[in-house]
């Protein structure tokens, strides 16, 4: 005697129902493929979540970021190339050394390579920009609330690290064991950074450079691993207040 069958094994599922109706309504209809991948405009799509990267990032640049420099946009072909380098694999762009006289835009570049890297929507955006006087105010005994070894590491690990006016500190053995620990580090684990100066890494006629400002074994970490752009032109800040 054969085993009863349900009800439901008899009777037609719900899609092949709806099929059959399709089918004696609109029987020149064909089913064809249905494109549901994502546009750039919605979830799921690498553009759309790149964009949403990149907000956030612009945020946090902003924040980071003085006043005065907030429309700053790299323009040197040699940063800009560098920066893409710095976003698309930061532990190979190495140090980026923007020298030349004062007022010939060494900040405003820095921090618009900074921008540019912002702009790629990286899955990781962390900033800080210091100058150097600022720098060693932090790590001067009391100058941090959690201690200057604590400062030195955050300086050390932070992703992208923009050092402003190196060179215009007064010199000590202190200023430069910070500054040698600080790039050192930098140098060894092959994290970004950017240095602004008014002096040449090394100068064959004898002018103040680095190396005599900071000793040799600091300038040549910087020679070794840097992007070095000298920057010349009149001093912008002047030209602009004479407009």
């Amino acid at each position: 005697m054969p085993e009863p069958t349900s009800l439901s094994e008899n009777r037609p599922s719900m899609l092949a129902r709806l099929m059959a109706g399709i089918a004696e309504h609109a029987p020149n209809v064909t089913a064809g493929p249905i494109d549901d991948t994502p546009n750039p405009d919605e979830p799921g799509h690498p553009e759309y979540h790149r964009r949403q990267r990149a907000e956030f990032a612009l945020t946090r640049w902003t924040a980071a970021v003085p006043y005065r420099y907030q429309d700053a946009t790299a323009t040197h072909p040699a940063i800009t190339a560098w920066a893409d380098r710095a976003a698309d694999d930061p532990r190979a762009a190495g140090f980026l050394v923007l020298t030349g006289t004062i007022g010939t835009g060494k900040t405003h570049q820095a921090y618009g390579a900074l921008r540019r890297i912002a702009e790629t929507g990286p899955r990781r955006f962390e900033m800080l920009a210091t100058t150097a006087p600022d720098l060693y105010g932090r790590l001067r005994p009391g100058g941090s609330d959690k201690g200057t070894e604590h400062e030195l590491k955050r300086l050390c690990q932070i992703p992208l690290l923009l050092l402003d006016d190196l060179g215009t500190e007064k010199l000590s053995e202190w200023t430069e064991e910070a500054t040698y620990r600080l790039i050192n580090d930098r140098y060894n684990q092959c994290l970004p950074l950017i240095v602004t100066t008014n002096f040449p890494v090394r100068d064959p006629g004898g002018a103040p450079d680095l190396v005599t400002r900071l000793g040799d074994r600091l300038a040549s970490r910087l020679a070794q691993a840097a992007t070095v752009v000298h920057l010349d032109g009149p001093d912008l800040r002047r030209t602009f207040r004479s407009a």
